[in-house]
């Protein structure tokens, strides 16, 4: 059966998903993806016309569905831990799938030489995973200021990433579930 057009383009953002989560944005070859996804190297230009085209797109989908999958923990329990458990389970699966990294927290790692518009849904990552943090410390600790909340979200935030860039680094995913319990033992981590 012939590919449709979006057959096509859906099967350029997972190659190319894959690539950066394992290599870098850098790595992104439209002659590579072409040849992975068995079409011209055109073909990849028609769906995706610069590299930054594609980078914005990746960027943009992942935050997306990061954010749908987080509305939804949100909407299914109060449990900050039960929540907080889940959303550390998200960066541990990128490490389980072939040592692969945080699709922006990889890109972050590049920010001075990515385009504008992937440097700004990098950007909208990480806000919406700041904000998300955030009303679930609210609901942990609840007489904490907003402010106190927003920063101890940014910690979270960078915490979990520096974890999974560790693990990744030594190849041990065991350091990031050591780590991810030594937070919550701390009490970093509800």
């Amino acid at each position: 059966m012939a590919k449709t057009k979006t057959d096509m383009r859906e099967a350029v953002m997972t190659a190319a998903k894959a690539t950066v989560q394992s290599h870098g944005y850098n790595a992104l070859s439209f002659r590579e993806l072409a040849k992975e996804v068995g079409i011209k190297s055109a073909s990849v230009h028609y769906h995706f016309p610069t590299k930054g085209d594609l980078g914005a797109a990746l960027a943009r989908r992942y935050t997306e569905e990061g954010a749908a999958y987080l509305a939804e923990l949100l909407a299914t329990s109060n449990d900050a831990s039960w929540c907080m458990d889940r959303y550390a389970a998200i960066f541990r699966a990128a490490l389980a799938n072939d040592n692969r990294m945080c699709l922006c927290g990889i890109m972050s790692a590049e920010l001075d030489g990515l385009p504008a518009d992937v440097r700004a849904e990098v950007d909208r990552f990480a806000e919406m995973n700041v904000g998300w943090l955030t009303q679930i410390l609210s609901r942990a600790r609840p007489s904490t200021g907003e402010q106190d909340l927003q920063e101890c979200a940014m910690a979270i935030f960078a915490a979990i990433e520096g974890a999974q860039l560790v693990a990744r680094g030594c190849r041990d995913i065991g350091i990031y579930d050591r780590t991810i319990r030594a937070y919550r033992t701390t009490g970093l981590i509800p």
